[in-house]
């Protein structure tokens, strides 16, 4: 993977965060130095999906970026699923169908090039969605996660992956504390990790584990649990 270098130099103003080509050519290597557990999170969509994918319906990945979760999952897949990631940034749609390409699994994949809001869901035993809500408005959360479950069989699976946040202003600067912690024993100037926090500031806007969960279930999830949790990264799996 080629390293991450996109906030090394000195910004004389630093832009708002975007998944552009210059993301898309390091995204791999950012994201797994930026975010703890992230392979962790990744192999347990894999055990989720071999758990609830159900024979012949349809398995979304919402933010697909490079694909690494939609081939976690159609590694784990029945042959008859269809796969089907969406991403809205052209720069991460062009590197995924490519990456999908030189993989020969037999579920079919189709990757869409959309907005997760403008996704038309139908027959899903398996969604996920992995640091994405996180880029999406506030108040566009919830129809989303509504549509979602709407369109799932019983028993199907929503996987979800996010930063979270704490009421608690003492546990929120320590989980922040920490967070910056590991992305400096991953190699990452204080430089980098200030002007990366300061392109992401009102771009990435996380929500609290509690409201995931009250959300999951108001949208029509029999159940929402948080499975995993690397300080302030977590994982949730909700069950239609």
């Amino acid at each position: 993977m080629k390293k991450d270098t996109v906030y090394s130099s000195p910004h004389d103003h630093v832009n708002a965060f975007q998944f552009d080509a210059q993301v898309a050519d390091v995204f791999g290597n950012m994201i797994n130095r930026s975010v703890p557990g992230y392979a962790l999170m990744l192999d347990m969509l894999g055990v989720f999906t071999q758990r609830y994918a159900r024979e012949k319906t349809n398995c979304y990945d919402l933010g697909c970026s490079l694909g690494a979760s939609t081939l976690k999952m159609r590694h784990h897949l029945p042959p008859s699923c269809h796969v089907v990631g969406i991403d809205n940034a052209p720069a991460m749609v062009e590197r995924c169908r490519a990456n999908i390409a030189r993989d020969h699994s037999e579920a079919t994949v189709e990757i869409l090039e959309q907005d997760a809001e403008e996704t038309v869901f139908d027959n899903a035993s398996i969604v996920a969605m992995n640091f994405t809500l996180q880029f999406i408005a506030d108040d566009k959360r919830m129809p989303l996660l509504t549509r979602i479950a709407d369109s799932m069989i019983d028993g199907g699976a929503f996987i979800m992956s996010e930063k979270i946040s704490f009421d608690d202003d003492a546990e929120q600067s320590f989980m922040t504390d920490l967070h910056h912690e590991f992305k400096k024993y991953q190699g990452y100037s204080d430089l980098e990790i200030a002007q990366k926090r300061a392109a992401l500031e009102n771009v990435l806007v996380p929500n609290t584990a509690e409201l995931h969960i009250e959300r999951l279930r108001r949208a029509g999830f029999s159940t929402a649990r948080m499975c995993i949790q690397c300080l302030n990264f977590a994982t949730f799996l909700a069950i239609r």
